[in-house]
């Protein structure tokens, strides 16, 4: 299956079942490589209308800084930790606090 298929049947899917976050989201993981803008677009959707859909963060806040919404792309790294330490995910949290660390060593933040 072609990227390009996968997009027409995840865009399927959202049409059947637009209020499940994880087709909102895996369409934006397949836009990633294809289409940031796309992509940036369907995570500014999921942060807005999931925002307790912890998978997004990571992802969204790795894409906005590539994009160079660094100082956006700083607020989800911290709500997604926020978030995963409110539903006591210890391995989102982990995974999330090391990305987060390791972005802001790059971006020269404190």
């Amino acid at each position: 299956m072609t990227n390009l298929d996968r997009i027409q049947l995840l865009r399927q899917y959202t049409e059947e079942e637009p209020g499940n976050p994880f087709n909102w989201y895996a369409l934006a993981i397949e836009f990633r490589e294809t289409d940031q803008d796309e992509a940036y677009s369907l995570f500014a959707k999921l942060l807005d209308e999931h925002p307790t859909y912890l998978a997004t963060y990571f992802p969204a806040a790795h894409l906005y800084a590539e994009m160079g919404e660094i100082e956006q792309s700083k607020v989800i790294f911290e709500n997604g930790i926020s978030l995963a330490r409110a539903e006591k995910n210890t391995k989102a949290l982990q995974e999330l606090q090391n990305a987060y660390q390791n972005f802001l060593f790059e971006n020269d933040l404190d």
